[in-house]
């Protein structure tokens, strides 16, 4: 099972991801983590990405679909896997695509978590990530078992700078704009599935559910 889980900021992919990657026993493949060991690794792609990261630029889409390319090889990719975040534009779909098809692959569902920008700023206005491993939590629905300390790893949280209600309307303003075309790029393939990302995490993970067995 080869998954693309889409929707704006704070509609849920990372954590909907991990409950389908439990369930499935697949990997979630998320270009922040790769990219972040891909640099740890000092390997000839993490250079690549460093050199942007380093200078606060973004890493150009031949480095990602590079370092997606090598993960996907894996042999925990075998059974499938689930792209968390990834593409984010029209772009980056199709280059994913030309790869995919290159390696004999398909995307068997692209899931689009639905959600209004009332709920996306009351859940990331609360949230908070580690400084260290990535992870996420959220006061009201997620918090810590200490505050401030990651539950996995013992690192710092903080809430990002642009979790703020100001910069979430911009964030979605920018998803609209660019990532939201990717909807009618995955309906002409004929994979995507729409999910109302609203209720408890449980009562999501159930609809996810429905539209990809």
């Amino acid at each position: 099972m080869r998954l693309i889980l889409l929707g704006p900021p704070g509609a849920g992919k990372g954590t909907q991801a991990k409950m389908l990657k439990e369930k499935f026993h697949i990997p979630q493949i998320s270009t922040g983590d790769i990219l972040r060991q891909a640099v740890k690794d000092n390997n000839e792609l993490g250079v690549k990405a460093g050199s942007f990261m380093d200078v606060g630029q973004l890493v150009p889409d031949d480095v990602v679909i590079g370092l997606i390319k090598e993960r996907i090889k894996q042999v925990d990719c075998e059974a499938g896997f689930i792209l968390d975040g990834f593409p984010r534009t029209i772009v980056q779909a199709e280059k994913l695509s030309e790869t995919l098809t290159e390696m004999g692959l398909v995307i068997d569902r692209v899931v689009d978590l639905e959600v209004n920008a009332e709920e996306v700023i009351s859940r990331l206005s609360g949230r908070s990530t580690c400084s260290d491993c990535g992870g996420m939590f959220h006061e009201k629905s997620c918090p810590p078992k200490v505050s401030g300390i990651c539950d996995s790893c013992g690192g710092i949280l903080a809430q990002r700078q642009d979790d703020n209600a100001e910069t979430i309307l911009k964030r979605l303003d920018v998803y609209q704009e660019s990532t939201a075309p990717l909807k009618q790029f995955y309906k002409k393939q004929g994979n995507l599935k729409a999910v109302t990302a609203r209720g408890s995490v449980e009562e999501i993970f159930s609809r996810v559910l429905e539209m990809v067995k």
